[in-house]
Parts: structure tokens; sequence; C-alpha cells
């Protein structure tokens, strides 16, 4: 049964498409078999894995608009055992065309039982904000994953996201957990990065990842090549930290 993990955070740039992109292929490295939806207009995921975001003629929009089963729209991304299904720009269209539809909220959910068992972890990047597309990545998935970019901003906002979570928990998806709230970003040669660890760690103590992410310019550079960090640059700070978040998400899940 595979476990559908959700990426998401309203607040913008704080390493949301990275964790999803780099924690699929670190996964999939460790011979896990992983699907990653992008589930933002943006398409960076798709691009981010290789996805010529302009020729996609089934993605995430018509899964949504179950105009398309998920299997349409799968795609082998050039990271061993990682599929996609990519998303491309008319994806915007789709909170407009998803409000007046009955159980507007569960439509991905319900797209993606048939594929379900196939893999080990399907990963949702969600885009950066609360509307109807996030909505439906959370009432997909069994758990949310949180990145938290360790700035002065980081908190703010923080406490908007857990009450969306709340409320779909109440609402759509009882069972929807928090699989931890992951540091980016973080310069140990910064007071406020530190300082901003040290906050996190004391108001959430063990909802934190052990792993934190570091300021890594690898990280920043493999997008632009379609790559992973783990293809990009193995030995990279970037890629030492999302291999060691993905046995933490690995062994959390074997308990």
């Amino acid at each position: 049964m595979g476990k559908i993990i959700a990426i998401a955070n309203q607040k913008g740039g704080v390493g949301k498409t990275t964790t999803s992109v780099n924690l699929a292929a670190s996964l999939g490295v460790l011979e896990k078999k992983v699907l990653l939806i992008d589930a933002d207009p943006q398409a960076n995921a798709s691009s981010g894995l290789g996805i010529d975001v302009d020729s996609v003629e089934i993605g995430t929009y018509q899964i949504l608009e179950h105009s398309n089963i998920p299997e349409d729209a799968i795609v082998t991304s050039s990271s061993p055992n990682v599929d996609i299904i990519p998303a491309h720009i008319d994806l915007v269209a789709i909170e407009i065309e998803l409000v007046d539809k009955e159980n507007r909220e569960y439509m991905l959910k319900q797209a993606l039982e048939s594929i379900k068992d196939k893999y080990d972890y399907i990963l949702i990047d969600c885009a950066p904000s609360l509307g109807l597309l996030t909505l439906n990545a959370l009432t997909a998935a069994d758990s949310v994953v949180i990145p938290i970019q360790c700035e002065y901003f980081a908190l703010e906002g923080l406490g908007k996201l857990l009450n969306t979570i709340k409320s779909v928990q109440k609402i759509h998806n009882p069972n929807l957990d928090i699989e931890g709230l992951l540091l980016t970003m973080y310069d140990s040669r910064l007071r406020l990065s530190n300082q901003v660890v040290e906050e996190v760690q004391k108001h959430f103590n063990d909802m934190v990842f052990k792993t934190i992410i570091q300021r890594n310019v690898k990280l920043s550079e493999a997008p632009s090549f379609g790559e992973s960090i783990i293809a990009f640059d193995a030995t990279s700070k970037g890629a030492t930290n999302y291999l060691s978040l993905a046995e933490e998400i690995i062994k959390k899940n074997s308990n």
C-alpha cells in the first residue's frame, strides 16, 4: 500500500519543489518505487526532473478533471524508480473549473485510488497557496511534510497552515498526519538560522525532522539541468541531506 505524502506550505520560496524532486529521487535511489505528482501550475517539479512542460498533453489537470485516468498521465523520469505526473500551465484554471463540482475536494483522492498500490510513496508537490489544488492534495494525502525556511518570517503563516490542516482533518480527511516539519535553507554561519532552528524545535519538538537541509549552491543549480541533486552531484551537501531525509522517512514508516 503506497503512502501519499503532500509537501505543502502556502509561503512561496521555502523549498517545496526542491524537496519534492530531491526527496523523490532519494527514495528512488534507496530502491523505493515513487510517483511524484506536480500539483503546482508553475510546473517546476516537472521541469526539475527533465520533463518538457510545453509538450505535456495529459497531466495533473486532466487527472483532477477526471477526463483521463492517472495511468494515462504517468511519465517515467530520468531518476531511477521515479515516475511523475507532470503539470502544465493549464492547471491554473482548475480552481475555477472545480468550484461547482460536487465533491470537488476529493477529485485527486478518487483519481489515485487505482494506482495507490503500485508505489511505495506518492509525493505531491503543492502550489504555494491554500486553494482548491492544495486542499485536494491534503484530502488525498496520508501525511504532509511542511518545509520551513530558516529565515526571519519562517513561522509566519505556519499557524495558518496548521489550522488549514486541522480543518481538513475535521471535515475531509480525519487520517491526515503531519509527517514532519522540515527546516530548509539553513546556513550555520548565520545567527538567525540557528535561532529559527532552536525556535522551531522548541515549539514543535518531535514534529521536526532531525535532518536539516543546508543552503547549497548545487541544490539551486540542479533544476536548470533538469536533474535531481542526486543525479547532478551525488557528493554534494544537498544530496547528503536529502538522502538522510529519505532514510528518516523510510525508518519512520517501517515501524
